[in-house]
């Protein structure tokens, strides 16, 4: 999704990012499928499976819905009747077309995993409000290996996870943990999905995400722990490293780590606030924040520590949502594409409308 951003913007040439684009689909297509799913960490050199854990040896169709929003966002923009974006097209509706979403269906709900070796042994059905929402629109919209809708509100959204309609800070949060949980569960799913007037029986979508989004900045301004450098201009938690490892910082498991994409990619939900974090971030040493690809993943000054890591998990959704915020781009795009406008509709959900003006957000 953040090449389409480049092309768009004119930092990448089209006929560049079609090759790059056409690399990637070489090393995909080449590499093990589990039912037409992928699994969470692929060699980049070989295409093999690297296993996340002991058990988690196999697909992953909540990494593998991530994935193929960007790709489904590259097929739409990429409409050219010139023969390599024609082929491009059609490489990205052959692995759409595998993916058995139907198959993770079982007793009801949609389960995250499954292992050639160890079958359903992570027994992890996907359930409450988190990241996954996107999951269930591409599961519902598949041609030909569509799940029931009913996995989607007896599963994912029937569980004791799913509503919350607490105050947190002096906000009600619609959906979701206490305090919203890391501000991934806002971004992921939306970078393609529009949350603009998105709603469906539950909730809608954006209201969810705006007060999510509040909320984690309100913690940081309040900042009950007392972490050296929060405020109105060093805000956001969400999942990335830190001092002590990988961990999905939250306002409810906040060590003090701040991660810059929880308030830049937060762009469209919460303008304001995120352009004050992004002058805060770029008034702090350079050399420990700023590097080769963009912000670090993460920091912590109570402890002086900078990562070392830049996180593509984290760094693609500044620059899609911060387009999102500007143009809506990525939101036209996917929203328009035939599986996931099916999708919504099998799920029951009402759609944005087509010209709906970004900047009224």
């Amino acid at each position: 999704m953040a090449i389409i951003v480049a092309v768009e913007r004119g930092w990448v040439d089209r006929v560049e990012a079609l090759g790059r684009l056409h690399r990637m689909l070489d090393l995909l297509e080449g590499s093990p499928r589990y039912h037409g799913m992928f699994p969470h960490f692929i060699d980049g050199r070989t295409g093999a499976t690297i296993p996340f854990r002991r058990k988690d040896d196999g697909a992953d169709i909540v990494e593998t819905t991530f994935l193929f929003q960007g790709l489904i966002c590259a097929r739409e923009y990429l409409d050219r009747s010139a023969g390599e974006e024609q082929r491009f097209r059609g490489r990205v509706n052959a692995l759409l077309a595998q993916a058995e979403w139907d198959w993770f269906q079982r007793k009801g709900k949609l389960y995250w995993h499954w292992s050639p070796k160890h079958g359903w042994a992570m027994n992890n059905p996907i359930a409450g409000w988190n990241e996954c929402l996107l999951a269930f629109v591409l599961a519902a919209g598949s041609q030909h290996h569509a799940i029931d809708p009913g996995c989607y509100h007896n599963g994912f959204a029937a569980g004791p996870a799913f509503h919350n309609r607490r105050e947190h800070h002096g906000i009600e949060l619609p959906l979701g943990t206490d305090f919203g949980g890391p501000l991934f569960f806002a971004h992921y799913s939306f970078c393609g999905l529009d949350p603009r007037e998105l709603r469906d029986r539950h909730a809608d979508y954006w209201e969810q995400n705006v007060r999510h989004a509040r909320i984690n900045h309100r913690h940081c301004v309040l900042n009950p722990h007392g972490h050296q450098g929060y405020g109105a201009d060093c805000w956001g938690l969400t999942a990335s490293h830190g001092p002590t490892g990988y961990v999905a910082h939250a306002p409810d498991r906040d060590i003090g780590v701040i991660t810059p994409s929880a308030a830049l990619s937060s762009f469209p939900y919460m303008p304001d606030q995120a352009m004050s974090a992004l002058r805060g971030f770029l008034a702090k040493p350079g050399k420990r924040i700023w590097g080769r690809f963009g912000f670090v993943d993460a920091f912590c000054e109570n402890r002086n520590w900078y990562a070392r890591t830049f996180l593509a998990i984290n760094q693609g959704p500044i620059v899609a949502m911060i387009e999102n915020h500007r143009t809506g781009l990525l939101w036209k795009l996917f929203m328009s594409a035939p599986e996931v406008r099916l999708g919504l509709a099998r799920l029951g959900f009402t759609r944005p409308s087509p010209d709906h003006d970004v900047h009224s957000a």
